[in-house]
């Protein structure tokens, strides 16, 4: 058996989503395409694929084996690109997801920058705060904030941002400047949809004390610049990280509260399929955003203005 060629056929057939589909791809006949991946799950001795007369479907062995087989397959294709003299030129597509809201503020700047560094590289930019299943949607990297949930995949981290609860100098004269966590009940709350900790907001003192309450929001958004937008407007509190707020609370135009009572940091991390055969295009990719949030602009007073 050539595991090689065996491998790209089962690839085909997961990608066609049938052995006829995967007729056209290989060039093969349906008994060879059939007799191949046959052949690969008695070699390998797994199941990789649930057979129905209906349809096919990866099963949970298969599905880390086709992530692998796409790994290798693509590690190849690119060597066999890459020799000679395009062997430290990356090419080709890169599919990139990021959150909207960090994406406008903080990558959009930076895509030029690694298109010029990589004339060869064509990008395909998707800014969504919805999590992304990289394998079956194509990403070959994508921006995560927050806390990561256990998975095959790749994180390497970026920057810390951290979450500060503010609001506008002309909500706090109307509805007074909340001391401790507990006084938020009595205050218009405005909430972040997507945020991991949904409605129940926590906060440790410097001194260790902890305090959380559930709040009630008057008003919910999955985006953090219309929460944004909605304080400035002083219709109320909000609790964003400072990658978003930090020019506001430069300028004035939001209040840090109870700064002795914090809600904690999160991370931004760069997030890809593996860690080994990594093709030169997302290595090149990881390792310009590592550079370029060494040190983060929200965290330097003298940025604010230069990248959102």
């Amino acid at each position: 058996m050539d595991r090689l060629q065996a491998m790209n056929t089962f690839v085909a057939v997961v990608d066609a989503g049938s052995f006829v589909g995967a007729m056209e791809a290989t060039g093969l006949s349906k008994p060879a395409v059939s007799r191949q991946v046959a052949d690969l799950e008695q070699h390998l001795g797994i199941r990789l694929l649930h057979r129905t007369t209906r349809r096919l479907s990866l099963t949970d062995e298969g599905r880390l084996y086709y992530l692998r087989c796409k790994e290798v397959l693509a590690a190849v294709r690119e060597a066999e690109d890459e020799a000679g003299a395009r062997a430290t030129q990356a090419h080709g597509r890169l599919r990139i997801g990021a959150p909207h809201d960090f994406g406008i503020l903080h990558l959009a700047s930076l895509w030029a920058q690694f298109m010029a560094l990589n004339p060869q590289v064509e990008m395909d930019i998707v800014l969504s705060d919805r999590v992304v299943d990289l394998v079956e949607e194509g990403y070959d990297l994508v921006v995560r904030i927050g806390n990561l949930s256990a998975s095959g995949l790749v994180a390497r981290p970026l920057a810390q941002t951290r979450m500060v609860l503010c609001a506008a100098p002309a909500y706090l004269e109307r509805h007074g400047t909340p001391a401790h966590p507990e006084e938020l009940a009595r205050h218009a709350i405005i909430s972040y949809s997507y945020s991991s900790h949904g409605d129940d907001w926590r906060f440790t003192h410097a001194d260790g004390q902890r305090s959380g309450l559930r709040i009630q929001p008057r008003a919910h958004a999955n985006s953090g610049s219309t929460c944004l937008a909605l304080a400035l407007a002083g219709q109320g509190i909000i609790l964003q990280p400072d990658f978003l707020s930090h020019a506001a609370l430069a300028s004035g135009a939001l209040v840090e509260l109870m700064p002795q009572w914090q809600a904690g940091t999160i991370s931004v991390h760069a997030v890809y399929p593996t860690r080994t055969l990594l093709p030169l295009k997302v290595q090149l990719l990881r390792d310009f955003l590592i550079g370029a949030f060494e040190s983060p602009p929200w965290h330097n007073p003298d940025s604010i203005g230069q990248r959102g």
